[in-house]
């Protein structure tokens, strides 16, 4: 072999000394003729010329490409998958990100089990540790076979192909003639001057196609018989080298060749094997497939591995509760469903569940990031806004009574989920409870503007409209939030009104917390929220809420039954549901304890299942006061105050301190007349508040009487003005309605 080398090397210089030798041709010509030229001696050295000319050319025609070393390749290796890991280092998913050829991480030859290495050299190439690249004994076999007129065998060495798949034009199809072979044999003769054994017997198990897409050991194992190369067997082994002459067999032909390789007396067993090789790929037996919303998220590079703030044991049982609980309601009711588990104090994320499967018609959609209506999960921050204000304490007393709201739009009716009004209730049971009219009549405190301005601040970033937009519906949660940006938001409640981004990965930078509520407001809002009393008129005394240790939480159901939250946090961790369907359409039987709340509890209980959480302490500017309801609204119980606004009795405010108004018929309001009943059967109640005595009711240009006489209007069509009018004249309220 080193003698063939030299001979290459001197062939490689012979242009330059032919080059020469025509210049002197030229010049003996000049000095003597034909004569001067054609000697015998010139003769035979031109004769030998031409023959060295010719291997020249020949050396030419059958040169190799440049190919790269074992660095190289192994640098410019990529794979087509990408692998998201939780905070441990333990595999959680994976992501197919080039769709070329199915290629894994690289195999090191350490990493592949010793019996199916020898068998897959041993069917392969069995003299490859003894040869120099080209095989002269199977060249010789091959050339005989092909003189006998037998199918000849093939004399490719391993070297030969690592060649091939490294520089692709040596294995070009329909160039497969005898210099193409030749081209070849010096390709692998000089991968095995600069490359080891070991070396190209690694870059073979890697480089080589098995079956359909799946290039290299690592995805053949993975795929064919879900196991790592270093599980392999001999029998698998036998199996994927019955492969290689034809990834596209049949199962049939397989376990032939298997057999004929293995030399065994009985082969039964390679028919089933084969069978079930090529049967659904196993990926999920080394693939947890735990996070795949995550990382259709995270994962947009080949090759990429990415560590996660996930935790492998949390995200497991956060699935296995939706999982359950899915089940448990059934696909007619609810199909989808989202988990976000959030560590307080380092703001990691601990379970993303964008999704189970299941009777989903849309596994593939994100619900932890889709935006969906928020429901009354806004209520918290709405309280905490009016609270930090002063416009309200926990005990303040709201009216949960029908309210009728003119808007741009027209008149805005809120209702409770229950259909029913509970008349005077503190902002403690309100907010426990989830009340919408006294969270309207709050909003009406704060202004529809400042709160939406709050939420935005609070990381609810879909609000991407002025308060306006929204309205007083606000306040029930009719804009679209995503369940990070609830987990976010409930944890900042958590933190004493301190609010920073999520982290879901060990490079994402930690931002500092910013203030948004303030502590006091924050830590009364978590103790409403928290306590189970308040909201048992509303709940039950014993709903999927109450924990046996301290949690606060909030349920929210939107508009037709199209989403279900329950966000809640301990004092160490932030748990966020979702229950809906990813479609859109509404659920069916499914409220805020019967579809989030069962999931919430059992993974809070997974949670502190060794440690139970505790309440915080007050943050200083906390008034602690034993509080009295007057004419029984409450019980009387102990209460907080921001410092400055605490008290020890509550009691509903005098008629005579309350502003004369109209209170029926609503500003705005249209009213039609039915044709199928007489006029004079369809009178208009008015209705008014306040300290009225000595005041007057003007409909237009008429005087209708004393105002606390409640007249009955038989209106006519047309557009109205009402008045109420003091003692001196005076309008102290009036509205424009309209009858047609």
């Amino acid at each position: 072999m080193r003698r063939l080398r030299g001979l290459i090397a001197r062939i490689d210089r012979f242009p330059e000394a032919l080059a020469a030798w025509g210049r002197r041709q030229r010049a003996a010509y000049r000095e003597r003729g034909w004569r001067g030229i054609f000697t015998p001696s010139r003769i035979l050295l031109t004769a030998a010329a031409l023959l060295i000319g010719g291997f020249v050319s020949l050396s030419w025609i059958t040169r190799p490409p440049p190919l790269p070393g074992y660095a190289a390749v192994l640098a410019n290796w990529h794979p087509s998958e990408a692998w998201l890991y939780d905070r441990n280092g333990r595999l959680i998913d994976s992501a197919r990100i080039d769709y070329q050829a199915r290629r894994l991480g690289w195999v090191r030859l350490a990493d592949i089990s010793p019996v199916a290495r020898d068998t897959l050299v041993a069917a392969e190439d069995r003299r490859f540790r003894s040869h120099n690249g080209v095989d002269w004994w199977a060249l010789g076999g091959a050339l005989r076979d092909r003189i006998e007129g037998k199918r000849a065998r093939g004399a490719s060495t391993l070297s030969m192909q690592v060649a091939a798949y490294l520089a692709p034009d040596l294995a070009t199809p329909g160039h497969r003639g005898t210099w193409d072979k030749v081209r070849q044999m010096r390709a692998g003769a000089a991968l095995e001057a600069g490359w080891s054994k070991d070396q190209i017997l690694e870059a073979y198990l890697n480089l080589a196609g098995f079956r359909g897409e799946a290039q290299g050991i690592g995805a053949a194992a993975l795929g064919l018989f879900g196991k790592t190369p270093a599980a392999l067997s001999r029998d698998d082994a036998l199996l994927l080298a019955a492969l290689l002459p034809n990834p596209g067999a049949g199962s049939t032909e397989i376990a032939r060749r298997a057999c004929a390789l293995s030399r065994d007396k009985d082969c039964s067993r390679f028919a089933g094997a084969a069978a079930s090789m090529l049967g659904p790929a196993r990926s999920l037996a080394l693939d947890p497939g735990l996070a795949p919303h995550l990382a259709a998220r995270l994962l947009d590079k080949p090759g990429a591995r990415i560590t996660t703030t996930l935790d492998l044991r949390i995200q497991s049982v956060a699935i296995a509760a939706m999982r359950r609980q899915l089940q448990g309601l059934g696909g007619t009711r609810a199909r989808d469903g989202a988990v976000v588990v959030v560590d307080n104090a380092s703001g990691d994320v601990l379970a993303y569940v964008g999704g189970i499967g299941g009777e989903s018609t849309a596994p593939a959609v994100d619900g932890a990031s889709a935006y969906r209506q928020a429901g009354s999960t806004l209520k918290p921050f709405l309280y905490a806004q009016a609270i930090e204000k002063g416009y309200l304490t926990a005990a303040s007393i709201l009216d949960d009574s029908p309210v009728q709201l003119d808007t741009a739009s027209g008149l805005y009716v809120p209702q409770n989920y229950d259909r029913a009004f509970k008349g005077p209730v503190s902002a403690r049971i309100a907010l426990a409870g989830s009340l919408n009219v006294p969270a309207v009549r709050t909003l009406l405190l704060t202004g529809v503007d400042a709160f939406r301005d709050r939420l935005w601040d609070t990381g609810y970033r879909g609000l991407v409209e002025d308060g306006q937009y929204y309205g007083y519906s606000l306040a029930l949660g009719s804009a679209e939030v995503t369940l990070l940006e609830q987990v976010a938001a409930y944890r900042s409640l958590a933190l004493g009104g301190r609010w920073s981004p999520l982290r879901m990965t060990d490079a994402s930078p930690k931002g500092a917390l910013r203030q948004i509520v303030s502590p006091q407001a924050a830590w009364i809002v978590a103790d409403i929220l928290a306590d189970p009393n308040a909201r048992a008129g509303t709940f039950g005394v014993d709903s999927a809420l109450r924990l046996p240790f301290w949690a606060a939480a909030k349920t929210g159901t939107s508009k037709a039954m199209r989403d279900n939250w329950c966000i809640g946090f301990s004092d160490r961790f932030t748990v966020g549901v979702w229950v809906g369907n990813l479609e859109g359409d509404p659920m069916r039987a499914v409220s805020g304890t019967s579809g989030a709340a069962p999931v919430w509890r059992d993974v809070m209980m997974a949670l502190h299942a060794g440690t139970p959480s505790r309440a915080s302490p007050p943050p200083t500017g906390i008034e602690t006061r034993q509080i009295r309801f007057a004419e029984g609204i409450e019980q009387p119980r102990r209460e907080f105050f921001v410092k400055g606004t605490a008290l020890d009795q509550v009691a509903a405010a005098p008629e005579a301190a309350r502003r004369p108004r109209i209170v029926n018929p609503v500003a705005g309001s249209v009213y039609a007349l039915d044709p199928d009943i007489p006029v004079d059967r369809q009178r208009l109640a008015i209705a008014v508040a306040g300290q009225i005595a000595g005041h007057r009711l003007l409909l237009d240009r008429e005087d209708l009487g004393t105002a606390d006489s409640r007249p009955l209007l038989l209106p006519t069509r047309g557009q109205h003005r009402l008045r109420l009018v003091d003692l001196g004249g005076r309008v102290v309220d009036q509205i424009l309605f309209t009858v047609r």
